[in-house]
């Protein structure tokens, strides 16, 4: 899913959040010669009634409200005059894409959208974010009647507003690893829910510095059992790219191998009771590089690629980071103990 206004939404002079990013991610499968494979689709925007499934009105009012005109958010999160626009196609295309695979129409999905989604809360836009694109495909998959969704998430930095939006609910499997601590601040280990939701957030809080072979590590091990004990109808990706080795931003060192490998565990977990239903969604990245390298390795996987060949680090660190999160999890996870 692509569509000209993604292009249009003006988050400022010289913010690192800009329109190149969307060219970057479609370059990235041109050269990988993988256009040719996948159908390019328009989206439509989502309904107010779509959005207010996990946003409150306010927010959706507040953000509607910058149409025409722009409007600051925070410091890091504005809207232009098209912002608005854009914001309600991004959203509309991961609705869009929910229906198709659910329905059958589409094998899998990879919404190339902006603004992201990840960071702006069931009342708040920030970290770029104006609606949580992800969260708002969720709560339409929800509507539909699965009872089982998984959002996997490994942009660099924390889905704060994914995991305050299903703190409590047991339908939602929220798994993020990103780099700790770092913006926003939330995102440690610790962090699993609430209520019936408890168990249901998993986080895998990581020192900067770290490639392929420490998150290869953390997804095989720690994500791909869980996914399998949840056994989810729909799996969706917050596939953020800035964990990349040459972004700006980000701290981490991953490769085009890398996003391969946690692309491979993302479709293997789709495999059961999913059908193989996969809808991804571009959050973060800001190297237009990695972007490209990035989304061209998740497509494809997508596309039921061979999945590159990464070794999984066996480090001090490495076994320190997966015992941890073995202790916090396995009481929820037995699959772990």
């Amino acid at each position: 899913y692509d569509d000209a206004v993604f292009r249009e939404h003006d988050a400022g002079p010289g913010h690192p959040e800009r329109p190149e990013r969307v060219d970057g991610a479609r370059r990235g499968l041109k050269e990988a010669g993988l256009e040719g494979a996948v159908e390019l689709l328009e989206p439509r925007p989502a309904t107010r009634e779509e959005l207010a499934a996990v946003h409150t009105a306010d927010h959706v009012d507040r953000v509607a409200a910058t149409e025409g005109q722009g409007g600051q958010f925070d410091p890091d999160t504005s809207a232009g005059p098209r912002s608005y626009a854009a914001a309600v196609r991004a959203a509309g295309a991961v609705v869009g894409a929910v229906d198709a695979v659910v329905d059958g129409t589409l094998d899998r999905a990879f919404c190339i959208v902006r603004p992201p989604g990840h960071h702006a809360t069931a009342k708040r836009a920030m970290g770029f974010c104006l609606f949580n694109n992800v969260a708002v495909g969720a709560g339409h998959a929800l509507s539909r009647g699965l009872e089982r969704v998984a959002i996997l998430d490994f942009d660099v930095h924390h889905g704060n507003g994914t995991q305050d939006i299903f703190w409590t609910d047991p339908r939602v499997l929220f798994v993020s690893s990103h780099q700790f601590p770092f913006y926003p601040g939330t995102g440690a280990v610790d962090e699993v829910g609430e209520g019936k939701g408890r168990g249901f957030t998993v986080n895998l809080p990581m020192p900067g510095g770290l490639g392929d072979g420490e998150y290869a590590r953390a997804w095989r091990e720690i994500v791909a059992p869980i996914g399998r004990s949840f056994d989810p109808q729909l799996v969706l990706i917050s596939a953020g790219f800035d964990a990349h080795e040459a972004d700006p931003l980000g701290g981490m060192t991953v490769t085009g191998d890398g996003y391969g490998a946690l692309a491979d565990v993302c479709v293997s977990m789709a495999g059961a009771a999913a059908g193989g239903k996969v809808v991804a969604v571009l959050e973060g990245g800001y190297s237009l590089d990695g972007l490209a390298q990035g989304s061209a390795a998740l497509v494809a996987r997508l596309l039921d690629r061979p999945a590159p060949d990464v070794s999984v680090a066996s480090d001090a660190r490495s076994e320190a980071l997966i015992g941890a999160y073995r202790k916090t999890q396995s009481p929820f996870w037995p699959v772990l103990g």
